[in-house]
């Protein structure tokens, strides 16, 4: 005991003000790391390989076993490889997201305010009657990431954007209603546009069921880029809105309009800090379902 907390002593006797910017470093790294993790199917697999590192070094401590203890020396490296292979999909989201970071101040200079507070006025009347008739639909507006490939997969029309334009393209059976709208700078880019689905496993854990491809598209867009997805469910009618991997169920036209405007505000995205403050206030204190 007296041995320990020499040692104990010891270690103190040496921590300066570097050990602990060392340690804030490393405890930002991985709390980064389990932030961009969470919810998503990469999680599990982190908990398992813990689980498993854990119980070989318990194992090879405890017992004395020369041949395992060699082959987990010689097939930790091979591990360690294996990990970027893994977590491909979040390191390269994790990657994408500080990219951006630097970037958030030019948002407000690629949108005319004008232009797109009527294009939020359109798309918050056209989801609520959507909504109301229970008609599904998936608009994505685009903010500083290009999603210039995703308009090439559906159908140009460079129109301006109104409730009744979006309406008829999400009337069912119509030949652009299959598929996302792109709205960028206040304008219709393209209609039936492909979206990547989500892999992500936040919908498999909501109590209902009613969430298909449209709610999956959207949430895979947002996981991908930076822009905003709006999802009108065709089973419920719900209205659900979509950003940076994370869903907001159940909204009313006048919280989806407000979110909208924090987002897309050239006064708040202008600088850095009233973007976050914005965000956090508008995104945060409701729940996820």
């Amino acid at each position: 005991m007296a041995e320990f907390f020499n040692n104990v002593l010891f270690i103190f006797q040496r921590f300066n003000w570097l050990s602990v910017v060392d340690i804030l470093l490393v405890t930002a790294i991985f709390f980064g790391l389990l932030y961009s993790l969470r919810g998503t199917q990469a999680m599990v697999l982190l908990r398992g390989m813990i689980l498993l590192i854990v119980l070989i070094v318990l194992f090879t401590s405890l017992v004395d076993l020369p041949a395992f203890s060699w082959l987990v020396k010689n097939a930790l490296p091979a591990l360690l490889l294996s990990i970027p292979v893994i977590f491909a999909p979040e390191i390269r989201r994790t990657l994408e997201r500080l990219g951006r970071a630097g970037n958030l101040w030019t948002i407000g200079n690629h949108t005319d305010g004008l232009e797109m507070q009527e294009a939020i006025h359109a798309v918050v009347s056209a989801a609520a009657r959507l909504s109301a008739r229970q008609h599904g639909a998936l608009i994505i507006l685009q903010r500083l990431d290009n999603l210039e490939e995703y308009v090439e997969s559906g159908v140009r029309m460079n129109a301006k954007v109104t409730p009744e334009l979006l309406l008829q393209v999400f009337y069912p059976n119509t030949p652009l209603h299959d598929g996302a709208v792109i709205i960028v700078d206040g304008c219709l880019i393209a209609a039936a546009c492909v979206m990547p689905l989500s892999s992500s496993g936040i919908l498999n854990r909501s109590p209902e069921r009613q969430m298909g491809l449209r709610h999956r598209a959207g949430l895979g867009i947002s996981e991908v880029s930076d822009a905003v997805a709006v999802v009108v469910s065709e089973e419920t009618g719900a209205i659900s809105i979509a950003h940076s991997g994370r869903m907001i169920r159940r909204l009313d036209p006048e919280r989806l309009e407000n979110i909208l405007i924090a987002f897309f505000r050239p006064n708040g995205l202008g600088s850095g800090s009233n973007w976050l403050e914005q965000f956090f206030s508008k995104l945060f204190p409701h729940k996820e379902d």
